[in-house]
Formats: structure tokens, sequence, C-alpha cells
């Protein structure tokens, strides 16, 4: 549909488009995350700061959000660059932190108690779900574990990643 120009951010059909592209960008990142995982593919998440996340989750749980909103929606918000939305969106989904699903994020049980609680829950909370959802993480903490200093060379990680990635991304 043709827009007005000079175009307004604020105006409503502004927003329906920009609702409907987050909609489909959703829609073929939860794909392309699904058969990933049936794939067993290793995949690099998205490189974003904790504080990042935790903003993010924050923002959502706040009334203004009540713990769901439209991606587009929450793009728009100058706390947030519209180009990490989708990213950050998708790490707190593959965390289980939230959901996406058509164009919205919604925060899982898990998330809307991250962010109730204190920083040291939160820690234990992350580390739990890094570890349980993000397979590649689990496995360095399965490894350091086993080992009695707790420590392993980087190499021995990245080298396993390079069977999987480019150098750079491993």
């Amino acid at each position: 549909m043709p827009l007005a120009y000079p175009r307004n951010r604020f105006d409503q059909e502004f927003h329906d488009i920009v609702d409907e592209f987050y909609s489909i960008l959703t829609a073929r990142a939860l794909e392309s995350m699904r058969s990933r995982i049936r794939g067993g593919a290793v995949h690099p998440l998205p490189p974003l700061g904790i504080n990042r996340l935790i903003g993010f989750i924050e923002a959502l749980a706040s009334p203004s959000y009540e713990g769901q909103a439209e991606l587009g929606t929450i793009a728009h918000s100058p706390s947030f660059l519209t180009k990490d939305v989708l990213a950050i969106a998708e790490v707190l989904h593959i965390l289980e932190f939230a959901e996406m699903e058509d164009g919205s994020i919604k925060l899982t049980a898990a998330g809307r108690t991250f962010a109730q609680v204190g920083t040291e829950e939160r820690k234990r909370l992350f580390k739990e779900h890094l570890l349980r959802f993000v397979p590649f993480a689990g496995h360095i903490g399965h490894v350091l574990d086993e080992r009695e200093d707790h420590s392993a060379p980087r190499i021995r990680f990245q080298s396993e990643l390079e069977d999987h990635l480019s150098s750079g991304d491993a």
C-alpha cells in the first residue's frame, strides 16, 4: 500500500506495515531456528551483551507491555535499536525466556521470573538456561565440570566449532 510522502512514522498505516514486516521476519527466523535444531546444526548466537537482553526483558515485563508486545511496536521504542530487536528476541526465544509468534514476543514464566528477581538469581537462571538450551554451551559446561581445575584450552572448543562454522564465527 502506498504511503503519503513525507512519511510519518507515527501514522497507523506505517505501523501496520512495520508490524507485518516483523511478523514475516519472525516467522522466517523461527523456521530457520527450528530447521537448525532439527538438523543438529551449530549456529552462533547473535553477538549481544547481557545488558541488552536484561533491558529488553525488563521493558517487556514493565506495565507498558505487560509481558508481551508486537516486535514492530517495541522496535519503535527509543530504548532499542531497530536492527537489534529481532536478534534480541531470537536469543530470548532460544533461551526460553520468551516466545515469538506472528510478529509478537511474549515472556515465558521463566522470563517473568527473571525480570522480578535480583542479580544473583538472574545469574543462576541465565546460566541454567544457557547450559540447557544452547547445546554447545552445555557441552563446554560438561567438559569443564569433568575437569578438576574446571578449565580447558580455548583451542579445544574452537577446533570443534570450526568443524561446523567458519573460523571467524568459531
